[in-house]
């Protein structure tokens, strides 16, 4: 019997449809965000089976589909491997700046609310007091 080669191919937008109300919805989720700061720490593309996300196979399928239909990234095939990478090209074209603003303030604030100091600190009482003089 001859092998037969199939090809799967998953449904991703054109550069000219991705949307940037999809993209912001895409990466609003702290899920998703952290999937794609990944993608963009990382040379190569990385499999589904890379990042160890707290919640089912089915939610992980689910975050990895909105990523994908909005433009984010991209997933092929490589045998039953299923492997993404992060559209940053077409990102930057289509919304200059985006990613690598959503992508520090993502730092930024991961490192302001795992500072203790910062975790504890309420702004309201941590102003300076001056004498008042009569």
């Amino acid at each position: 019997m001859a092998e037969r080669e199939t090809t799967r191919a998953l449904a991703h937008p054109d550069r000219a449809e991705i949307r940037l109300e999809g993209v912001l919805h895409a990466l609003s989720d702290p899920l998703r965000l952290s999937i794609v700061r990944d993608l963009a720490s990382s040379d190569t593309e990385l499999a589904c089976s890379h990042f160890a996300l707290p919640v089912t196979k089915s939610t992980t399928t689910h975050h990895f589909r909105v990523l994908r239909e909005s433009g984010v990234v991209r997933q092929t095939y490589a045998g039953t491997t299923k492997l993404n990478g992060l559209r940053d090209a077409d990102l930057e074209a289509l919304f200059p700046g985006l990613l690598d603003t959503v992508l520090h303030a993502a730092t930024a604030q991961e490192a302001r609310l795992t500072t203790p100091a910062a975790a504890t600190a309420d702004p309201a009482t941590a102003r300076v007091q001056t004498p008042v003089t009569a």
